[in-house]
């Protein structure tokens, strides 16, 4: 298996001969800003066709907050339980369009800026309203990150414009939420489902980190991507480019300075994506 890192030196030599081409608790803190302005956006990991770039600054939302204004739940039938989700949103706009480069390249939701749902690191639901319901067994525990999310689906990675929480369903259907989760965690956003036409062209990478950071000597986020490996040591949205038509596998694995996987709960996670023509 090959490995590919963003580097200053592999910025510097791509820069130069021309090999590359660049055509989505306690969080990220706030002395860490929601851009990609200190990286250099020509630097991309490349292996046969497929390459991951960071991508450009996005639309920052200064102020932007989500707050869960209730979580409850209440059996459902013999073995399940409904939990009900509602939100309170500030300085940040759902259902509109975000106005930014970003959005004319790469997919783009028509029902503008959202709520990324992500229950047990599982596919995420996009919330257009701030409220969800899901149903879940009783006697079961689950994980729930909420974060705000641009129309084109790349997270807004402050700690006001997320939330995760930790709860338990017993037999009755009485929700608890647990104490706030410390350990370090990574979950998984995008790219996901199915893309068609030229939306297959440029794939928005895009990942959510909780109670860590990612730095060259520091822990690290792996992409296994069909088989090939590029490590990821600054958090921003990235860009998937050359992927073939058909099935493909995404895997992002949180590790440490040395490579090693770090043990957890929500430290590695795997998707299947489909990219068509039509």
């Amino acid at each position: 298996m090959n490995y590919y890192r963003i580097t200053g030196i592999t910025a510097a030599l791509a820069l130069l001969i021309g090999a590359v081409g660049c055509n989505n608790s306690s969080n990220k803190g706030a002395d860490q800003k929601d851009s990609m302005s200190d990286i250099d956006t020509s630097t991309a990991q490349k292996m046969d066709s497929i390459t991951v770039s960071p991508i450009a600054d996005s639309k920052e939302f200064p102020g932007a907050n989500l707050e869960i204004a209730s979580i409850t739940a209440e059996k459902v039938g013999a073995d399940s339980a409904k939990v009900s989700v509602k939100y309170n949103v500030k300085n940040f706009k759902l259902t509109e369009m975000t106005d930014d480069a970003h959005a004319s390249h790469m997919a783009n939701s028509h029902d503008g800026q959202h709520i990324h749902f992500i229950l047990d690191n599982k596919p995420y639901t996009a919330l257009y309203k701030p409220e969800h319901a899901v149903t879940v067994a009783l006697n079961s525990e689950h994980y729930l990150l909420s974060f705000l999310s641009r129309s084109y689906h790349e997270s807004i990675k402050t700690t006001e414009a997320s939330k995760l929480v930790k709860f338990k369903i017993d037999a009755t259907g009485k929700l608890t939420q647990e104490a706030a989760v410390k350990e370090p965690s990574l979950f998984y956003s995008r790219p996901k489902g199915e893309y068609k036409g030229d939306e297959t062209k440029n794939l928005l990478l895009d990942f959510y980190l909780v109670n860590t950071s990612i730095a060259p000597d520091g822990n690290k986020v792996t992409a296994d991507i069909n088989g090939q490996t590029f490590t990821l040591d600054k958090w921003g949205p990235y860009e998937i480019k050359g992927l073939p038509m058909g099935n493909n596998k995404v895997k992002l694995t949180l590790v440490d300075k040395e490579g090693n996987a770090i043990t957890g709960d929500n430290v590695s996670v795997e998707r299947d994506i489909k990219l068509t023509e039509k």
